[in-house]
């Protein structure tokens, strides 16, 4: 049994920085479930928000209400946006290179619902891997992969620490602070842009324990994918590119996005995921993503990663449209935090990133917020957590719970492509009452069978979606219910 002064659970963006703003002195562990690269940080391609200066805050700050349908917490959208003039310079300073012109200025493009350039981007298209990169070689902590954390160690409101499976052996890891920053829920959705790794364990726990998770109806799907692979993880063609001047079009090549709404390809995720949605329902015809107006070079230059890996699909760019659909993107619930990343009644247990919902987006998330989200709440947290007075007199309880079946059962690989199909179908881009329901009593009656720890927490948060979608009568944001 190992004792630590921090356990960051995730070794994204957020946690990533989060152990870059600890000190040495400190004894801190970075688990992650994986290998440290299969996190969603390394698959986000269009960049990250800053703020331009002070007077582009209010701005900012208002693109985000907008997007979030006014349902955000407008004192953290403008800690957010106000502190990333800070965390923005502190990564340059670092060394952290963002690409920019011929004599050395930033690079700003901008994304829907955005009312100004301000998102900068590294490597074209592959901002979340240099990202990822950099913050890996500034890590000074020991970072520890194929740990598979699957219980918080809780009692009388303190956190003590974690149980994992390291290498399938199961370990006890004590802390006197744990930081939660493992992402979001993509694996319960049977389209999806994310990491294989992103499963919602970790909700599924705070489920068992009782601990408040927020706005889990909120759940954004991203408009243009391309869904025709065998693999889960489908391969995201960034927002970037319609900021950019990319058109969204139907088999003749008709812009219809217009239909829906006067901003066409630059209104908010929500609409144009329910656009596309809508339009291949009435109408039985693809949709495609057409870049026949860009100029070969710079596109190859602009969007280096999408080129490529298109081209192993036999794709030639910007000559060649691709067929797209949304899918599941982006968690915008989450569990409960405040504006310093503090799980409330349960002291030692912060949350950030996507794993926490902050009040930052609301019933949908602004593009590109979620990567300096990840920073400026790990930021915050890591500033609570050194500055406040440690308790070291407590003693340590004894957690001897056994758990059996903890990675599968036997039965476990049907139900969960059976969860991912229902929560695709009835807890997706639009929903009813009546799938909602039908959702609730399959994710119950497969809670009852002999199931294995793993599959039982994805359920617990896959329930707690339902419930919230269910409770939650009107549309709003990315929850858009039909009668």
């Amino acid at each position: 049994m190992k004792k630590y002064d921090v356990i960051i659970i995730g070794a994204g963006i957020a946690g990533l920085y989060a152990a870059m703003n600890i000190p040495k002195s400190k004894k801190v562990l970075v688990v992650c479930k994986d290998i440290p690269w299969e996190c969603n940080t390394f698959y986000a391609q269009g960049g990250i928000v800053t703020a331009l200066d002070e007077n582009d805050i209010s701005s900012h700050v208002e693109d985000t209400m907008v997007a979030g349908a006014y349902h955000n917490d407008p004192e953290a959208v403008e800690i957010m946006s106000r502190t990333s003039l800070e965390t923005t310079k502190d990564i340059i300073d670092r060394g952290m290179a963002f690409d920019t012109d011929e004599e050395g200025h930033l690079l700003f493009t901008k994304e829907a619902a955005h009312s100004a350039d301000r998102i900068i981007h590294a490597g074209g298209d592959a901002t979340g891997r240099y990202m990822h990169h950099f913050m890996m070689l500034q890590n000074q902590h020991k970072l520890q992969p194929n740990v598979l954390v699957y219980d918080l160690l809780i009692e009388n409101g303190k956190c003590f620490g974690v149980k994992a499976l390291v290498k399938y052996q199961p370990e006890t890891f004590l802390a006197d602070d744990v930081i939660i920053a493992s992402g979001g829920i993509g694996s319960l959705y049977a389209y999806n842009t994310n990491s294989r790794t992103v499963s919602s364990d970790i909700h599924g726990i705070c489920v068992e324990k009782g601990i408040e998770l927020a706005d889990m109806e909120m759940m954004q799907f991203h408009p243009t994918v391309f869904v025709k692979t065998p693999f889960a993880r489908k391969l995201l063609l960034t927002e970037a590119l319609r900021g950019e001047g990319a058109h969204v079009v139907s088999e003749d090549g008709r812009r219809f996005l217009f239909d829906y709404d006067e901003r066409g390809e630059l209104a908010s995720r929500d609409i144009v995921s329910r656009a596309i949605f809508d339009h291949k329902r009435q109408t039985g015809q693809e949709t495609y993503l057409d870049f026949s107006m860009f100029e070969a070079d710079w596109f190859a230059n602009r969007f280096p990663n999408i080129t490529r890996t298109f081209a192993g699909l036999g794709y030639e760019f910007p000559k060649d449209r691709v067929p797209i659909s949304p899918a599941f993107h982006y968690a915008v619930g989450g569990i409960k935090s405040d504006l310093n990343g503090c799980v409330e009644g349960i002291e030692g247990l912060y949350v950030i990133g996507e794993a926490a919902s902050t009040g930052v987006h609301g019933a949908n998330r602004l593009a590109s917020n979620s990567l300096l989200e990840g920073m400026v709440f790990a930021k915050r947290a890591v500033t609570h957590l050194l500055n406040k007075d440690q308790n070291n007199n407590l003693i340590t309880p004894i957690f001897d719970k056994v758990y059996r079946n903890i990675v599968h059962h036997e039965k476990d690989r049907v139900y969960k492509h059976k969860l991912r199909k229902i929560m695709w179908d009835e807890v997706g881009i639009i929903r009813t009452k009546k799938g909602l329901l039908e959702a609730k009593n399959c994710i119950y009656d497969m809670k009852n069978r002999e199931i294995g720890r793993l599959l039982e927490l994805r359920l617990n948060t896959a329930s707690a979606i339902v419930e919230a979608a269910l409770k939650r009568k009107k549309s709003l944001g990315t929850h858009y219910i039909e009668k």
